[in-house]
């Protein structure tokens, strides 16, 4: 009998907010793929609200990894999110090394900024030290920020043209990622997303912007983008996957008139996946 596929997600775990972890597992859980969550920190909400609680993770991480390596867990896919230090990137660095065989499918999710400016808890040391994550990446999934911030770009010189993209997507996948999606490029009341796969035409694929901006789409992207992969679909098609549960997610959320950092109610959709 075939083992069941197995993810790793290196990301915080949140109890409230529907992000990272909290997002992650359920998602990929959902398109009946084990996954099994690396936390890089403990929230109880996280830092979208005006109070929160968070224990650091990083003094725990290497036992955590010698754990799973003794118990010879092997995984068929590893996804990594936000990163707390310059520290915890090392680590995932690290990770990966231990990790990662033949076959192992990565996926990076470098989330450092978005709208040309960093979050609050990055630094630009930060910045150069993720750069370190991409050999080890088959997939890359950056806004325009990040991407940028990966090849020291200047967010605002930057043109959103199909040539300006592709070369951004072309740079990316030389330093290590076959893969590169562009999320997250917002033109009116579209939504548009950036494919860049190595030997393949890059391509366009939007759809449309509803509200405002919630935390955790990201995370809801990249779980479905891996989720999708590990099941044996090709880029494009995980890509529109992720689009498509998303629009369904954002829709019903905004009927519910919740607050942004409430996050998205996947959870209605989570079946269809």
């Amino acid at each position: 009998m075939r083992r069941q596929k197995r993810v790793a997600v290196i990301n915080d775990v949140t109890g409230f907010g529907r992000c990272a972890a909290a997002v992650a597992q359920p998602i990929i859980s959902a398109m009946k793929i084990q996954c099994c969550v690396l936390p890089t920190a403990i929230l109880s909400v996280h830092t979208g609200f005006p109070d929160y609680f968070l224990h650091d993770f990083t003094p725990y991480l290497e036992r955590y990894m010698d754990s799973w390596e003794k118990t010879g867990i092997v995984f068929d896919g590893i996804s990594s999110g936000f990163i707390g230090s310059k520290a915890q990137i090392g680590l995932v660095a690290e990770f990966f090394e231990r990790f990662k065989k033949e076959g192992t499918l990565s996926v990076v999710d470098p989330v450092m900024g978005d709208y040309g400016k960093l979050y609050s808890s990055y630094t630009d040391e930060m910045c150069q030290e993720m750069k370190r994550l991409l050999p080890y990446a088959d997939v890359l999934t950056p806004n325009l920020t990040e991407a940028c911030r990966m090849l020291d770009l200047d967010y605002h010189k930057v043109n959103m043209s199909p040539d300006a993209l592709e070369e951004i997507g072309k740079a990316l996948s030389e330093q290590g990622p076959a893969r590169v999606v562009i999320t997250g490029l917002q033109q009116g009341t579209q939504i548009f997303n950036f494919i860049y796969e190595k030997n393949k035409n890059a391509k366009f694929i939007s759809t449309r912007k509803i509200g405002e901006d919630r935390s955790g789409t990201g995370d809801v992207f990249a779980s479905v983008v891996t989720g999708a992969l590990i099941q044996g679909d090709d880029f494009e098609t995980a890509v529109r996957r992720a689009i498509a549960f998303l629009d369904k997610a954002i829709a019903f959320t905004a009927r519910q008139e919740l607050p942004w950092n409430y996050g998205i109610c996947f959870e209605e959709y989570l079946k269809e996946l």
